[in-house]
């Protein structure tokens, strides 16, 4: 397995109650789809959020994230999510809204 089962339940139990969302396997992980759009994920190293270019820098100031950059390349409007965030409800919660906030407003697909 190439990421880890935890912290994708993690991921699952906090997005149980919005409709829209689907899992899907990819980059060695999985991703959470919203209302077909990717919003965010777990992978070997931890989790990934998908927060937009605008919410960017703002979700940069969190402690324990950080850019995503899985080619080594960053990722405008993604970030890169350390495991022990991804226990911690109120700072995962902080970057979950700003990706909701992203992701809401895109069209469905």
């Amino acid at each position: 397995m190439a990421y880890d089962e935890g912290l994708a339940q993690i991921l699952r139990d906090h997005l149980t109650a919005l409709q829209g969302v689907e899992e899907k396997k990819m980059f060695g992980g999985i991703c959470f789809m919203f209302n077909g759009n990717m919003l965010c994920g777990v992978h070997k190293g931890g989790g990934m959020f998908r927060v937009g270019k605008d919410n960017h820098a703002e979700a940069l100031k969190i402690e324990g994230v950080s850019p995503m950059a899985f080619t080594g390349r960053p990722m405008g409007g993604m970030v890169d999510v350390a495991p022990h965030l991804m226990a911690d409800d109120e700072r995962r919660g902080q970057v979950m809204r700003l990706a909701l906030d992203f992701v809401g407003n895109l069209p469905a697909k």
